[in-house]
């Protein structure tokens, strides 16, 4: 009997002790259920009855405790979507665990948020409950969607810079083939300048000249320079340039007689990569390179037919296309044109157009023939003596009066330029301090007058003269093109142009 008290007594003892445990266990959770930062609400496994709310749901949501409590889910304000309600409630049951990461939820006031739900089921005192947990992430949708917004901008914001920076390369390549191409002017320009010095003389003629020069250089008009072979017309064009508000660019020389027919528009106009065949890289065309500065088209008067009528429409508006593009670039250039040739007469027998010699015949300059100038030889020949002099490393320092006075009653087909290199062959020869003649200076094959053909048999009799000397040898220090200053390509085409064959083979050296 005193066993069985003990046992009661040890059983009422066990009970009371796990009550104070349900009732610690129960407070820490009320403690837990009440602080959370969560939403958490209670149901009935089996009616969908709400049966607990803790106070951050209710606060979350607008609605007081007492308005949660003996309710079903959907009949809530805040859950009143009915079918999605009881069908998430029916999986609930089912499987006894969902989660949405993102529903919508109204409060009582009509706000609309978007929540976390996730639910599970189990069992106290042998009955099934739901705890729903609850979370708000409207702010962290809307960090997210700023978020998103902020990563489209900058998506945009690079694309838009990578164009951007890509434009901006192609446009350094373009820059860097100009700045290229540019050089080799530049060097041309510089070796032309070395090579001529400046413009000597101080004929009424020549002092004419360069007072016409000097009038149209600031302006941008289009110059027409006219006069024979070798007076010097490409150093006025080039005075022109360095007196225009152009100078600081360099000034682009084209030589319309050097070049062949079929290279001359991509010449002046550029090609595009494969715009036929060989063209295996873009050129840039000596009128893009002449953008912002002075293009000169020496002997313009030899420029083909079909080419004239393109020029024509650069000149009138400015603009072009590559060749093997349709991209039209727009130009700001100078035109100085020079020429040989009578061009009037040119028109007259149709080899140049008329609209394009008016548009090129805007300011005329004639350069003087040396014949017409005869009292700047002196000037010149002292010059031309005392390069060359430096030039062989001789001390020549006179010129004797019989060798001056031969100069002077020289006619100079062949002009300045003639002069020169007859003066450089003396000195190449000369024994001592004076200069002499190193050949008898020749007048009687050269009739002058202003007609084209006369001018053309002058230069024709100059090469076969310089050919004759030189046993028709071409290339090399003495042969006929250093001779005459020219490139021997360039002296080629002259003699196919004038009809000047080797008269052993019947074709030019």
């Amino acid at each position: 009997m005193q066993q069985r008290i003990a046992e009661l007594e040890e059983m009422t003892r066990e009970r009371k002790r796990a009550e104070t445990d349900l009732r610690v266990s129960e407070t820490r959770y009320r403690r837990l259920f009440e602080t959370a930062q969560d939403g958490i609400l209670i149901l009935d496994a089996d009616t969908g009855e709400i049966t607990d709310v803790n106070p951050f749901l209710a606060d979350m949501l607008g609605y007081t405790h007492e308005e949660f409590m003996g309710k079903q889910l959907w009949e809530m304000g805040a859950f009143n979507d009915i079918k999605t309600s009881k069908a998430v409630f029916k999986k609930l049951q089912r499987e006894g665990y969902v989660r949405y990461e993102d529903i919508p939820l109204k409060t009582k006031d009509g706000r609309e948020i978007a929540v976390e739900f996730v639910s599970n089921v189990y069992q106290v005192n042998h009955r099934n409950v739901i705890q729903c947990n609850i979370r708000n992430i409207t702010d962290r949708k809307v960090v997210e969607a700023e978020l998103r917004n902020v990563r489209e901008e900058l998506e945009v914001r690079v694309r838009e810079r990578t164009a951007e920076v890509r434009t901006a390369l192609s446009e350094i390549k373009t820059l860097k083939d100009q700045l290229e191409a540019e050089n080799i002017y530049f060097r041309q320009e510089i070796k032309m300048r070395h090579q001529f010095g400046y413009i000597l003389g101080q004929s009424d003629g020549l002092k004419y000249v360069l007072y016409r020069a000097e009038q149209v250089a600031p302006a941008n008009t289009t110059v027409l320079i006219l006069g024979e072979t070798g007076t010097g017309k490409e150093l006025i064009a080039a005075a022109i340039h360095q007196m225009s508000p152009r100078k600081a660019r360099p000034l682009i020389t084209v030589n319309c007689a050097a070049l062949p027919a079929n290279l001359m528009e991509s010449e002046l106009f550029g090609r595009e990569k494969g715009a036929f065949t060989g063209a295996d890289s873009r050129q840039v065309g000596r009128f893009e390179l002449a953008n912002g500065s002075t293009l000169c088209l020496d002997e313009i008067g030899e420029l083909p037919p079909e080419m004239q009528a393109k020029l024509l429409r650069v000149i009138q508006h400015n603009e072009f296309e590559r060749l093997g593009s349709s991209h039209t670039i727009k130009v700001d250039v100078r035109i100085i044109a020079t020429t040989n040739r009578n061009l009037e007469e040119e028109v007259r027998k149709g080899r140049f157009r008329q609209d394009l010699y008016y548009r090129l015949n805007v300011f005329p300059i004639t350069v003087p023939p040396l014949r017409q100038r005869t009292e700047d030889i002196p000037l010149l020949a002292h010059a031309f003596v005392e390069r060359y002099s430096k030039k062989l490393g001789k001390q020549i320092t006179s010129i004797q009066k019989e060798t001056m006075k031969a100069l002077q009653n020289y006619p100079w087909p062949g002009n300045v330029r003639e002069l020169e290199n007859v003066i450089e062959r003396a000195a190449i020869l000369c024994p001592g301090p004076a200069l002499q003649l190193a050949d008898k200076l020749e007048i009687s094959c050269f009739p002058f007058s202003s007609t084209v053909k006369t001018l053309e048999e002058m230069e024709r009799n100059q090469i076969l003269k310089t050919l004759s000397e030189t046993r028709w040898r071409i290339e090399g220090k003495d042969g006929a093109a250093a001779i005459l200053g020219l490139h021997p390509s360039t002296l080629r085409a002259r003699m196919h142009k004038l009809g000047i064959s080797r008269p052993e083979t019947g074709e030019p050296d």
